[in-house]
């Protein structure tokens, strides 16, 4: 589908809202390390290196309430909680995964960059 010049940008176009559930950092990281199939709470936490519990909880409630992750609870003892992706949550994948081999390959340029900017700063 091709959108007229700017009208993506718009504040109530719907792909712009999209865009922006998963513009955040965490909320990409996250939808990967759930790409493999369902995990619990503790396990996304190992997972993915630099998240708080209180921080992933609000990211993985903020991709439920856009219908990116379920969140099922089990009637056990103690009770148990897993997350995974729904199936819009899932036609996510590849393009996280194209993300994520970008990322890859030109992390280490990024921060090489970066180092050289910062001291041509300092001099």
């Amino acid at each position: 589908m091709v959108f007229p010049a700017g009208t993506v940008f718009l504040a109530d176009c719907p792909a712009r809202l999209a865009i922006e559930i998963i513009a955040d950092k965490w909320a990409v990281v996250t939808l990967f390390a759930l790409s493999d199939g369902p995990k619990r709470h503790g396990e996304l936490v190992t997972l993915i290196g630099g998240i708080s519990r209180k921080v992933l909880t609000q990211t993985l409630r903020r991709l439920q309430g856009n219908g990116l992750v379920d969140r099922r609870a089990y009637a056990e003892a103690p009770p148990r909680v897993e997350y995974s992706l729904t199936a819009p949550g899932q036609t996510l994948q590849e393009p996280i995964l194209m993300l994520t081999d970008w990322a890859r390959s030109n992390g280490e340029a990024i921060v090489d960059f970066k180092e050289s900017a910062s001291d041509n700063l300092s001099q």
